[in-house]
C-alpha cells in the first residue's frame, strides 16, 4: 500500500467522525425537507469542526486523485 491509501483510509475515518459529531439538522424531518429551522452563523466549536470537515474532504479528495495517477 501507498502512502496515498493510508492518508484516503485516515481522511475518511476522520471526516466520518466529523461529520457524526455535528448536531445542527440532526432530526429526520430537516433531512427529508421539513424542520423549518431559521439558518444562523456558526459559532465556536460548530464552526471549527465544519471547517476541519472540509478540509477532510478536501484532503481525501486529493489523495484519491494522487493516488490514481502515481
Amino acid at each position: 500500500m501507498s502512502v496515498f491509501n493510508y492518508i484516503t483510509i485516515g481522511s475518511v475515518l476522520l471526516m466520518v467522525l466529523l461529520i457524526l459529531v455535528q448536531t445542527r439538522g440532526a432530526d429526520l424531518g430537516a433531512g427529508l425537507g421539513g424542520g423549518g429551522e431559521v439558518n444562523t452563523t456558526r459559532r465556536g466549536t460548530d464552526k471549527t469542526i465544519f471547517q476541519l470537515t472540509i478540509i477532510c474532504g478536501v484532503v481525501f479528495a486529493a489523495s484519491i486523485i494522487l493516488g490514481v495517477i502515481s
